[in-house]
Protein backbone atom coordinates (compact mmCIF):
# COMPACT_ATOMS: atom_id res chain seq x y z
CA UNK A 1 0.00 0.00 0.00
CA UNK A 2 1.37 3.28 -0.97
CA UNK A 3 2.08 6.08 1.47
CA UNK A 4 -0.15 8.89 1.01
CA UNK A 5 -0.31 12.71 2.78
CA UNK A 6 -1.30 12.17 6.68
CA UNK A 7 0.79 9.39 7.25
CA UNK A 8 3.80 9.08 9.75
CA UNK A 9 6.71 7.04 9.41
CA UNK A 10 9.06 6.07 11.86
CA UNK A 11 12.73 4.96 11.44
CA UNK A 12 16.14 5.85 12.64
CA UNK A 13 18.82 7.91 10.95
CA UNK A 14 22.30 7.54 10.96
CA UNK A 15 24.01 9.65 13.15
CA UNK A 16 27.64 10.46 13.70
CA UNK A 17 27.04 9.07 17.29
CA UNK A 18 24.65 5.94 16.17
CA UNK A 19 21.09 5.82 15.20
CA UNK A 20 19.06 9.25 15.60
CA UNK A 21 15.05 8.11 16.54
CA UNK A 22 12.80 10.10 13.87
CA UNK A 23 9.53 10.23 13.07
CA UNK A 24 8.38 12.06 9.71
CA UNK A 25 5.02 13.41 8.42
CA UNK A 26 4.38 13.09 4.71
CA UNK A 27 3.04 15.58 3.04
CA UNK A 28 1.09 16.19 -0.72
CA UNK A 29 2.66 14.73 -3.85
CA UNK A 30 3.27 18.00 -4.98
CA UNK A 31 4.73 19.66 -1.51
CA UNK A 32 6.58 22.69 -2.78
CA UNK A 33 9.26 22.43 0.66
CA UNK A 34 10.16 19.61 3.06
CA UNK A 35 10.87 20.59 6.62
CA UNK A 36 12.48 19.68 9.41
CA UNK A 37 12.10 20.43 13.29
CA UNK A 38 14.43 20.46 15.99
CA UNK A 39 13.74 19.96 19.53
CA UNK A 40 14.87 21.74 23.06
CA UNK A 41 17.46 21.11 25.45
CA UNK A 42 17.85 17.05 26.06
CA UNK A 43 19.15 17.19 29.57
CA UNK A 44 16.10 19.50 30.55
CA UNK A 45 13.31 17.08 28.77
CA UNK A 46 13.34 18.06 25.30
CA UNK A 47 12.09 15.88 22.59
CA UNK A 48 11.26 15.78 19.30
CA UNK A 49 7.58 15.43 21.19
CA UNK A 50 7.53 18.84 22.81
CA UNK A 51 4.66 20.64 22.40
CA UNK A 52 6.19 23.77 20.71
CA UNK A 53 7.62 21.31 18.45
CA UNK A 54 4.48 19.21 17.88
CA UNK A 55 2.55 21.86 16.93
CA UNK A 56 5.37 24.11 14.54
CA UNK A 57 5.41 20.79 12.38
CA UNK A 58 1.34 20.76 12.53
CA UNK A 59 1.78 24.13 10.96
CA UNK A 60 4.12 22.79 8.35
CA UNK A 61 2.37 19.63 7.80
CA UNK A 62 -0.65 21.83 7.00
CA UNK A 63 0.75 23.32 3.94
CA UNK A 64 1.10 19.75 2.78
CA UNK A 65 4.81 19.93 3.23
CA UNK A 66 6.52 16.61 5.02
CA UNK A 67 7.92 17.12 8.56
CA UNK A 68 10.86 15.68 9.91
CA UNK A 69 11.57 15.20 13.64
CA UNK A 70 13.95 13.30 15.56
CA UNK A 71 16.07 12.72 18.75
CA UNK A 72 19.07 14.70 19.28
CA UNK A 73 21.77 12.29 20.25
CA UNK A 74 21.30 10.74 23.52
CA UNK A 75 17.49 11.54 23.78
CA UNK A 76 14.86 9.10 23.43
CA UNK A 77 15.82 6.04 21.74
CA UNK A 78 18.73 7.81 19.64
CA UNK A 79 22.40 6.54 20.65
CA UNK A 80 24.87 8.50 21.83
CA UNK A 81 25.52 11.18 25.00
CA UNK A 82 24.45 14.60 25.09
CA UNK A 83 27.53 16.73 23.28
CA UNK A 84 26.38 19.89 24.93
CA UNK A 85 25.54 21.44 21.21
CA UNK A 86 29.28 20.12 19.76
CA UNK A 87 27.94 17.18 17.75
CA UNK A 88 24.21 18.07 17.87
CA UNK A 89 25.16 20.37 15.06
CA UNK A 90 26.06 17.50 13.38
CA UNK A 91 22.74 15.68 14.23
CA UNK A 92 20.69 18.10 12.83
CA UNK A 93 23.18 17.98 9.52
CA UNK A 94 22.31 14.43 8.85
CA UNK A 95 18.39 15.66 9.25
CA UNK A 96 18.68 17.85 6.51
CA UNK A 97 21.13 15.80 4.30
CA UNK A 98 18.12 13.06 4.51
CA UNK A 99 15.61 15.17 3.58
CA UNK A 100 17.59 16.80 0.64
CA UNK A 101 18.51 13.01 -0.42
CA UNK A 102 14.74 12.35 -0.30
CA UNK A 103 12.97 15.12 -1.93
CA UNK A 104 13.77 17.23 -4.33
CA UNK A 105 12.40 20.43 -3.12
CA UNK A 106 13.64 23.16 -1.00
CA UNK A 107 14.05 22.76 2.78
CA UNK A 108 12.35 25.24 5.78
CA UNK A 109 13.93 24.50 8.88
CA UNK A 110 12.79 24.88 12.33
CA UNK A 111 13.64 24.74 15.70
CA UNK A 112 12.64 25.95 19.13
CA UNK A 113 14.88 26.69 21.93
CA UNK A 114 18.44 24.96 21.96
CA UNK A 115 16.79 23.29 18.46
CA UNK A 116 17.04 26.63 17.28
CA UNK A 117 20.17 27.47 18.30
CA UNK A 118 22.00 24.50 17.26
CA UNK A 119 19.87 23.66 14.60
CA UNK A 120 20.55 26.78 12.46
CA UNK A 121 24.49 26.07 12.97
CA UNK A 122 23.23 23.62 10.41
CA UNK A 123 20.84 24.82 8.36
CA UNK A 124 22.33 28.14 7.50
CA UNK A 125 25.23 27.01 5.77
CA UNK A 126 23.12 24.20 4.44
CA UNK A 127 22.41 25.00 0.54
CA UNK A 128 18.88 23.16 0.20
CA UNK A 129 17.96 25.28 3.25
CA UNK A 130 15.97 28.13 1.84
CA UNK A 131 14.44 29.56 4.70
CA UNK A 132 14.69 29.50 9.14
CA UNK A 133 12.41 29.61 11.74
CA UNK A 134 13.54 30.16 15.04
CA UNK A 135 11.13 29.81 17.56
CA UNK A 136 11.43 30.80 21.29
CA UNK A 137 14.98 31.68 20.52
CA UNK A 138 17.39 31.22 23.89
CA UNK A 139 20.19 33.93 24.82
CA UNK A 140 20.89 32.81 28.38
CA UNK A 141 20.17 29.42 29.00
CA UNK A 142 21.21 26.34 30.74
CA UNK A 143 24.65 28.35 32.04
CA UNK A 144 25.65 29.73 28.65
CA UNK A 145 25.04 32.82 26.60
CA UNK A 146 24.09 31.93 22.85
CA UNK A 147 24.99 34.19 19.93
CA UNK A 148 23.95 34.30 16.73
CA UNK A 149 26.68 35.73 14.35
CA UNK A 150 25.90 33.58 11.78
CA UNK A 151 22.26 35.64 10.93
CA UNK A 152 24.19 38.82 10.43
CA UNK A 153 25.18 37.20 7.16
CA UNK A 154 22.62 34.49 6.04
CA UNK A 155 20.20 36.07 3.37
CA UNK A 156 17.95 33.17 3.88
CA UNK A 157 14.15 34.32 4.82
CA UNK A 158 14.02 34.10 8.43
CA UNK A 159 10.96 34.41 11.69
CA UNK A 160 12.00 34.75 15.12
CA UNK A 161 8.95 34.17 16.68
CA UNK A 162 8.71 34.16 20.64
CA UNK A 163 7.31 34.85 23.72
CA UNK A 164 7.49 38.09 25.38
CA UNK A 165 7.48 36.75 28.75
CA UNK A 166 10.44 34.31 28.02
CA UNK A 167 12.61 33.46 30.63
CA UNK A 168 15.84 32.59 28.43
CA UNK A 169 15.50 35.76 26.53
CA UNK A 170 14.13 39.24 26.84
CA UNK A 171 12.55 41.17 24.11
CA UNK A 172 14.83 43.63 24.33
CA UNK A 173 17.60 40.78 23.64
CA UNK A 174 15.26 39.81 21.16
CA UNK A 175 15.68 42.75 19.22
CA UNK A 176 18.66 43.07 19.38
CA UNK A 177 19.39 39.68 17.82
CA UNK A 178 16.76 40.35 15.10
CA UNK A 179 18.58 43.87 14.62
CA UNK A 180 21.95 42.49 13.29
CA UNK A 181 19.84 40.02 11.17
CA UNK A 182 20.22 40.59 7.59
CA UNK A 183 16.87 40.92 5.64
CA UNK A 184 14.74 39.20 4.43
CA UNK A 185 13.65 38.99 8.07
CA UNK A 186 10.62 39.02 10.86
CA UNK A 187 10.34 39.32 14.74
CA UNK A 188 7.06 38.09 16.70
CA UNK A 189 6.60 38.98 20.24
CA UNK A 190 3.22 37.42 21.56
CA UNK A 191 3.66 39.44 24.58
CA UNK A 192 2.11 37.30 27.20
CA UNK A 193 3.65 34.02 26.41
CA UNK A 194 6.54 32.34 28.43
CA UNK A 195 9.28 30.43 26.68
CA UNK A 196 7.10 27.72 25.96
CA UNK A 197 4.61 29.59 24.76
CA UNK A 198 1.70 27.82 27.16
CA UNK A 199 -1.48 28.99 26.83
CA UNK A 200 -0.63 30.63 23.38
CA UNK A 201 0.20 27.71 21.55
CA UNK A 202 -2.64 28.27 18.44
CA UNK A 203 -1.05 32.27 18.03
CA UNK A 204 2.46 30.94 18.00
CA UNK A 205 1.47 28.36 15.06
CA UNK A 206 -0.93 31.06 13.55
CA UNK A 207 1.93 33.67 13.61
CA UNK A 208 4.20 31.20 12.07
CA UNK A 209 1.67 29.87 9.26
CA UNK A 210 0.98 33.42 8.45
CA UNK A 211 4.54 33.91 7.94
CA UNK A 212 4.93 30.53 5.91
CA UNK A 213 2.09 31.81 3.60
CA UNK A 214 3.53 35.42 2.82
CA UNK A 215 6.99 33.55 2.27
CA UNK A 216 5.65 30.64 -0.04
CA UNK A 217 3.01 32.62 -1.64
CA UNK A 218 -0.57 32.95 -2.08
CA UNK A 219 -0.96 29.32 -3.90
CA UNK A 220 0.12 28.16 -0.08
CA UNK A 221 -3.08 26.50 1.68
CA UNK A 222 -3.09 25.16 4.78
CA UNK A 223 -5.66 23.34 5.82
CA UNK A 224 -5.09 23.24 9.65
Amino acid sequence: MSLQRGSIESFFLEGEAGRLEALLNLGAPDAQYACVVCHPHPLFGGTMHNKVVFHAMKALNGFGFPVLRFNFRGAGSSAGEHDYGRGEIADARVALDYMAERFSVPIIFAGFSFGAAIGLRAAVPHPRVEALIALGVPVLADGREYTYALLRESKKPKLLLSGGLDEFATPSQLEQVFAEAVEPKRLVIIPEADHFFAGHLDRMRIALSDWVREFVGPTAQSAV
